[in-house]
């Protein structure tokens, strides 16, 4: 639950004019980035205004221009606030595996499991984001970063583990190898909607997305042998 104090130790809670919000101000930046969530779902942040967020939250454009600047302002709080969220819950999978035997596997699906679920859940926000990424917004270019990063570096430091284990080749760099999968991981998922449009199961779909990453440096279980 945030705070009342929480705003003069993270600068982005002010108000728009440098004050510190209270109790019942923090409420209510909290239920305009709600409701700017919840109108994503039906509509365009293109065509996202300021009255209509005002509205849906039952309050004023007055009062949002307290806390945001603009409707884009929002979003990005939102997105923001998302890049924590999405970067604990993607490495959740990662960092508790066992990376031996069958176990193994099970983590392959369960890593997908949660790009696939984290993408479902904030699918149109997520949109936002990686569009607006797209275009060149250097702000949400970075919160993309921010979140894809957290996974890259903790699969790297797997894969480091692998290859001094014997399981991965000398020559498999581990960081270049986390970047890929990252890459594919996150494609996939943002595109999982239109994948099952196209005729393929989510689950056959999570299947392979499990087994790229079983039969690559990560999930190998067997040493390498080198030949003399």
């Amino acid at each position: 639950m945030t705070s009342a104090a929480e705003p003069s130790e993270n600068p982005d809670l002010r108000a728009v004019d440098g004050r510190v919000p209270g109790r019942r101000g923090i409420a209510t930046r909290q239920r305009l980035l709600q409701c700017t969530s919840d109108l994503l779902e039906t509509t365009s942040y293109r065509d996202l205004k300021v009255v209509d967020i005002a509205r849906e939250a039952g309050t004023s454009p007055a009062t949002f221009y307290q806390y945001f600047p603009d409707a884009e302002s929002a979003l990005l709080a939102l997105a923001d606030r998302l890049v924590g969220e999405g970067g604990e819950r993607l490495i959740r999978p990662l960092k508790a595996a066992n990376w031996h035997g069958q176990n193994a596997y099970l983590a392959c699906e369960a890593v997908a499991d949660a790009f696939l679920d984290f993408w479902a859940d904030h699918s149109a926000l997520m949109a936002v984001i990686d569009l607006a990424a797209l275009e060149g917004d250097q702000r949400f270019r970075d919160c993309r970063i921010q979140l894809l990063n957290t996974f890259t570096v903790a699969a790297t430091e797997v894969l480091t583990r692998q290859r001094a284990a014997g399981f991965a080749a000398a020559e498999v760099d581990p960081e270049a190898t986390a970047v890929v999968l990252v890459s594919m991981l996150s494609h996939v998922a943002a595109h999982q909607a239109g994948i099952k449009q196209s005729g393929v199961p989510i689950g056959q779909l999570r299947d392979a997305m499990a087994r790229v990453m079983y039969n690559s440096p990560l999930g190998k279980t067997d040493r390498i042998v080198t030949t003399i």
